[in-house]
């Protein structure tokens, strides 16, 4: 195949999610990524043991690297990565701030002795601030950006069910990588990125920090949209669960009229826009209600796709395995093949080819 990336070398000193969500990626686009890791290896092997007795994160985001094992704080170890970055394009690390400086391999001497070279650095918090040195990991900066506080129902915040920070924050380093992989294609030089875990969550938190700003601090509503009525979720006749999603007021006026069988609730002042339906959120809802009682879960889906209104069951990991949309890729691991969701960009003209999981290699002191 003709990979996107053949050719590009990339050397990534990771660990965890954000980093290896990033030179997956790569990976899968073709580059060579050679893993760094420790004597005991990425912590992240440890987490779980799901994936035929491996981590599902470490099996799901080191998919074909080669693992290479160095004890960076030996005089082998360094010169062994000095030796990598002499052949790379891109370095990825996510180690803490300031610690690859203090293994000889700070900004100065990268843009110097590799003035070809891409570095991005994963941090928690940037290069500089207040809470720079602090350590960050998912969770924690859900909560200290404010995300946990909109997340979750009317009592209490709550984590978002997946590692939303570091997945974002792979996406966006991804993204920055190839930017400066495209900028190099022109001008011949390296870049130095760093990307901020803080900063990414921040940036998609910007819609409900605007409505705080301009009066109207976002409510934990559950399942439920704070803005947008009806668009949360429904119990049908059989205990079904259903969530429709009401974006207009022309929809409005065809869920009243083909599924609740009451157009005139289109012109009642109190429902006729989003914003009087907001207002009176609890008696739009009870309307709703009383129309999916009348019916069982499928004859409720099907008058709402006749009334071309929005919708979604209300599934759970046990429907996600047996949906009919899931698209799969196996991959090969020391402890055999796993399946999982396959990356979502779908090439039309050739099929994509996902290497193996690499084990833990040997500890590597001489080349």
């Amino acid at each position: 195949m003709d990979l996107p990336l053949d050719g590009i070398k990339v050397v990534a000193i990771e660990q965890a999610v954000a980093a290896p969500f990033a030179t997956a990626r790569l990976a899968d686009a073709g580059a060579e990524v050679i893993k760094i890791e420790r004597p005991e290896g990425d912590f992240a092997r440890g987490y779980d043991d799901v994936a035929q007795g491996q981590s599902s994160y470490f099996v799901w985001l080191n998919r074909g690297k080669i693992s290479v094992t160095l004890d960076l704080a030996s005089q082998e170890g360094k010169a062994a990565l000095a030796r990598h970055l002499e052949e790379a394009d891109v370095l990825v690390q996510n180690l803490k701030r300031g610690a690859l400086a203090r293994l000889g391999f700070g900004a100065e001497r990268l843009a110097q002795d590799y003035p070809r070279l891409i570095t991005c650095s994963i941090t928690g918090y940037g290069e500089d601030g207040p809470l720079a040195d602090r350590k960050a990991y998912d969770l924690l900066i859900q909560a200290e950006a404010g995300l946990c506080s909109i997340t979750g129902g009317p009592d209490e915040p709550s984590r978002v069910g997946i590692s939303v920070v570091d997945i974002a924050t792979g996406s966006t380093a991804y993204g920055a990588i190839l930017e400066a992989l495209l900028r190099r294609g022109k001008t011949g030089t390296g870049a130095a990125i760093s990307v901020s875990m803080f900063d990414v969550i921040a940036d998609w938190l910007t819609v409900p920090l605007l409505n705080h700003e301009g009066g109207k601090p976002p409510r934990r509503v559950g399942m439920a949209h704070p803005s947008i009525a009806p668009y949360g979720v429904f119990a049908a006749r059989d205990n079904s669960r259903i969530l429709i999603s009401v974006q207009s007021d022309r929809e409005w006026a065809k869920l009243c009229d083909v599924f609740l069988g009451r157009p005139e609730l289109a012109r009642d002042p109190r429902f006729a826009t989003n914003t009087a339906r907001v207002a009176n959120r609890a008696e739009t809802d009870a309307l709703v209600t009383a129309g999916f009682q009348t019916r069982d879960g499928a004859e409720a889906i099907a008058v709402l796709q006749r009334a071309d209104i929005a919708l979604a069951s209300v599934n759970d990991m046990a429907g996600l395995s047996v949906h009919p949309h899931l698209r799969r890729i196996t991959v090969d691991t020391p402890n055999g093949p796993v399946s999982f969701p396959a990356p979502a960009p779908v090439w039309r003209d050739q099929t994509q080819v996902f290497g193996p999981v690499p084990a833990l290699a040997p500890l590597k002191t001489a080349d």
